[in-house]
């Protein structure tokens, strides 16, 4: 028998857990790597917006409308856009319009396929469902596009004689740049594979483990946790090539010149 009792954890023992991010902070200080302010902040950060974000959603779970719910996505959405263009070194040309554009079709997408069709609860804006799923969804492929956009303008500058070169000998801007979206490609699921690898047997995914503690009984966690991972692949997949889709023709003009 699952127990269904979730064990609460008071602010106290949620300060001693904080101990270990200055456990961190300490280590860091003692070989000074230089990184203990930004990890600190970090930390802060993550501890605000969580909290912020608790508040947030026991005030939409009480709000049966579809509308905070869309806009707490749209936020999501928002602040994903963010933190990929602050990651990025090297930004595409149109960075945002590519990014924004294919991060809601691909997430979006998949999002409403896999609560709709997949889960298929009622209503679809169950807040307790569509945020956290989404939420997932969302942030794996925020990852993932990253990756394909920084590899793509890498390999765009570090390809460029060989690009032009192509153009010469009469290719034309897809075929001349399909060896950068091929290496793009590849490193955006690279992170996938690998936690699609290891998933289950090095570790127990966050909503796996979040579901038994929760008392869901573990079967149950673990075909939600495949179905999730499915969402995310798709999800990864299918905005990182809708971002290198986009992408490399940015770089080139019309005529399939390759822009300075």
């Amino acid at each position: 028998m699952v127990n269904q009792q979730v064990v609460p954890m008071s602010m106290l023992q949620l300060a001693g857990a904080y101990g270990l991010i200055l456990l961190a902070v300490g280590f860091a200080r003692v070989w000074q790597i230089g990184q203990e302010k930004q990890l600190l902040w970090a930390s802060i950060r993550m501890v605000l917006q969580l909290l912020a974000v608790g508040y947030l959603l026991n005030l939409i779970f009480t709000v049966h409308s579809p509308l905070p719910v869309l806009l707490m996505l749209l936020a999501m959405t928002g602040f994903s856009l963010q933190v990929a263009g602050s990651r990025s070194k090297k930004r595409m040309p149109h960075f945002y319009r590519v990014m924004g554009s294919s991060i809601m079709i691909g997430c979006g997408g998949i999002t409403c396929y896999f609560c709709l069709l997949v889960v298929g609860y009622s209503p679809w804006y169950d807040p307790r469902y569509l945020i956290p799923l989404a939420g997932m969804i969302i942030g794996n492929a925020m990852n993932g596009a990253s990756l394909a956009a920084e590899r793509l303008s890498s390999e765009m500058h570090d390809r460029r004689e060989e690009i032009e070169t192509a153009i010469c000998l009469g290719a034309n801007a897809r075929q001349a740049a399909e060896s950068a979206v091929r290496a793009a490609y590849t490193a955006a699921l690279i992170p996938t594979m690998n936690t699609m690898a290891a998933t289950g047997i090095v570790a127990l995914p966050g909503m796996m483990t979040g579901q038994i503690l929760s008392g869901t009984e573990p079967v149950v966690a673990v075909r939600y946790q495949i179905a999730i991972m499915c969402a995310i692949t798709g999800s990864v997949s299918i905005t990182s090539f809708l971002i290198l889709l986009q992408g490399y023709r940015h770089y080139f003009t019309k005529a399939h010149q390759l822009k300075d």
